[in-house]
């Protein structure tokens, strides 16, 4: 036993050449951790709660769809009901005007496009025979692929260019199609949260007690009702603009109905991504059954491919400018998120979404420490 008290006496005691007050390092002592287990289970808990939210969100899509699509589109409306205020109109009155307006302007997009659609839907299997009998053109590269599947081993089990059944298309449009209960809770939560956003707004922040707080919740209400009506005004002048190029090009190239395909494109391009593409291949496809020869069925696609590209690289960036201009990534991921979530309408509230939750990252939590040096 003296020995063992010996031995651990001279392992406890410190080396002889460690000089007096020298911090003596063991090798058993403990790092500290860089993530403690508090933050483990705040963000653990934080991570739960968004799950429940989007479960939430998803499940009760009646309902929370057309509120939080109220809700954007009067923040982006009610700066035009102040305008008419301001005028000695009353904010009831101004605001059954406003969204009547757009509500006319909507029907009339419809319009010019529901007509050709709804004569081309009764002749779809005449235009779907049309349609394969142009793409026979494209049968040496299927002779080509499948001498490839071929080589690498497939099976030889395409005969021809074959279209793709429709059965789906009555119910994803069933799916994606808002009923009407739905738009009437959209249309009657737009008119009244236009009507008393003035009201709303002085709850909102006279619930905090605190004067800074009641300044930083103000100043948010602010920039979020600025950012988003410069934002729908600007979209909607660039879309219109991006309607009446591609309608004209339509009418050069000798496409069916250009003022019909001008107005699918202006409302396609709300829609981030997606829009184009899907008004490229409306337009590839058009061409291909309505004019002669391939070449001039890619007139229209390519000039819009043109269109398209000077709106997103040029028009739209100079005009919106660094303050709403929005990272390409976020943008695809809101985008593909909210479209998931929502269908098409969630598309389209995916930017002014993502604009709204960029305001609240900027004034709740600010930058504390030094930012990195640019680039440039």
């Amino acid at each position: 036993m003296r020995g063992l008290s010996s031995e651990r006496l001279q392992s406890e005691r410190p080396p002889a050449n460690a000089s007096e007050g020298a911090p003596v390092t063991t090798g058993n002592a403990e790092q500290p951790s860089a993530i403690g287990r508090a933050e483990v289970f705040g963000f653990a808990i934080v991570a739960l709660l968004v799950i429940a939210v989007v479960v939430v969100l998803y499940v009760a899509r009646a309902f929370f769809l057309p509120v939080v699509m109220a809700f954007v589109v009067g923040t982006m409306l009610s700066p035009a009901a102040g305008l008419l205020e301001r005028g000695r109109i009353p904010r009831a009155i101004g605001a059954v005007l406003v969204v009547g307006a757009v509500a006319a302007g909507a029907v009339l997009m419809v319009g010019l496009i529901s007509a050709p659609m709804i004569e081309w839907t009764s002749r779809l299997p005449e235009l779907a025979a049309r349609f394969k009998d142009k793409l026979h053109i494209f049968d040496p590269v299927l002779a080509l692929w499948r001498e490839l599947e071929l080589l690498i081993g497939g099976s030889d089990t395409l005969t021809g260019f074959q279209l793709p059944k429709f059965d789906w298309v009555q119910p994803t449009i069933e799916f994606l199609s808002p009923t009407f209960t739905e738009f009437l809770l959209f249309f009657a939560t737009l008119i009244l949260f236009v009507a008393s956003w003035k009201d709303l707004r002085r709850a909102l922040v006279l619930i905090f007690t605190d004067r800074a707080t009641r300044l930083r919740i103000l100043r948010i209400i602010n920039e979020i009702e600025d950012h988003l009506g410069k934002y729908l005004l600007t979209v909607t002048l660039i879309n219109a603009g991006v309607g009446v190029a591609t309608g004209l090009v339509c009418a050069i190239a000798r496409m069916p109905n250009p003022a019909g395909l001008g107005a699918l494109a202006a409302t396609l391009n709300f829609i981030p991504i997606i829009g184009p593409i899907a008004t490229f291949a409306i337009l590839l496809a058009v061409g291909i059954i309505a004019l002669p020869t391939l070449g001039t069925a890619l007139v229209a696609p390519l000039a819009f491919v043109g269109i398209a590209f000077l709106e997103g690289h040029f028009v739209t960036p100079t005009i919106i400018g660094r303050r709403l201009a929005l990272n390409a990534l976020a943008v695809f991921l809101a985008l593909a998120f909210w479209t998931w979530l929502w269908g098409p309408m969630g598309a389209f509230l995916s930017s002014p979404l993502l604009i709204v939750a960029i305001i609240l990252k900027e004034h709740l939590m600010p930058p504390e420490s030094p930012q990195l040096p640019s680039d440039d």
